[in-house]
């Protein structure tokens, strides 16, 4: 059965329309993990909400650790990379990767970035090929077929490839970035656009989105099953 990894990274807590200052990312991926499970019961769900909840920033003896061979390391590194494991451990267990990521600045929130930093692993989800120095990265989550699902909300319009502030926006294309890097390559991604507008053309974006998200959720959905290897007997 598959299994979603629910990432909410908004500094917002509450939701749009609901909530003082509510979250438009949120929106959607409550959009999204309610309409999957819906459908599909019986798939389970890891829920993170690392914008409450941040991961940690990596410092000296993260990097030291990481870098240290598994079999050589000391306990207080085993101990500094256990959040790492953890979130690690979730992700490789993920068929379905949902993040809601609203853009900050024309990036991602701190502490998506700081997630990110935590999974990208080398001998977790990316490994080092001496024997290739020209291209020697291999990544380890390309074992199976997984998606990612980014569901993102902006301040201004215009964001998405092709429009008038798109070189602007460093948000997916960063995580499309690290997320390949590691294996993920079948990534989707919704926008809500207009939050600092308001008014009909916000709504029109909201609406937009929210059916883009049942569409998406139909179109993973079959891709899933069609591709679903068969259980054990």
């Amino acid at each position: 059965m598959p299994h979603i990894l629910h990432l909410d990274a908004s500094a917002r807590p509450g939701l749009a329309g609901k909530d003082l200052h509510g979250s438009h990312s949120r929106n959607l991926t409550q959009r999204f993990v309610s309409q999957w499970l819906a459908r599909r019961a019986q798939d389970s769900l890891t829920y993170r909400d690392i914008g409450q909840n941040p991961p940690s920033i990596i410092d000296h003896d993260w990097i030291a650790a990481a870098f240290t061979p598994e079999e050589k390391r000391e306990p207080w590194m085993h101990d500094t990379l256990t959040e790492s494991e953890q979130l690690v451990d979730e992700l490789i267990a993920a068929d379905v990767l949902v993040i809601g990521a609203p853009l900050y600045n024309f990036s991602m929130p701190a502490a998506l970035k700081a997630w990110i930093d935590q999974i990208v692993r080398i001998g977790k989800t990316v490994a080092f090929d001496d024997s290739k120095p020209l291209d020697p990265y291999v990544p380890l989550l390309a074992d199976r077929p997984r998606h990612a699902v980014i569901l993102s909300a902006r301040g201004g319009v215009g964001f998405d490839a092709g429009g008038a502030m798109a070189h602007m926006n460093h948000l997916e294309p960063s995580l499309i970035t690290a997320l390949g890097f590691i294996g993920i390559t079948q990534v989707h991604q919704i926008a809500i656009e207009g939050q600092e507008v308001g008014g009909e053309l916000l709504a029109e974006s909201v609406a937009q989105a929210m059916n883009q998200v049942d569409a998406l959720v139909t179109q993973l959905q079959q891709a899933l099953q069609v591709n679903r290897l068969p259980e054990p007997a």
